[in-house]
């Protein structure tokens, strides 16, 4: 299962963890903020740990894949 999806029936099609309505932004949102991920957690309980762990992977794939 992919842990982000986009459906143009949920929030306009912007993309959101996978089985819930939040929006991945949110994580990137709280993290820049200087959140932590158990603080973003205690905000948005659905999103689970490997969701957070799968798109903070996937973020830094691209950004080595736009170094190189």
């Amino acid at each position: 299962m992919s842990e982000v999806v986009s459906d143009p029936g949920i929030l306009g099609g912007m993309p959101v963890f996978a089985g819930t309505r939040v929006p991945v932004k949110n994580l990137f949102d709280a993290l820049i903020a200087g959140d932590s991920v158990a603080e973003f957690r205690e905000d948005f309980p659905t999103v689970t740990v490997e969701q957070i762990r799968a798109v903070l992977q996937a973020a830094e794939v691209a950004i080595e894949t736009q170094a190189a």
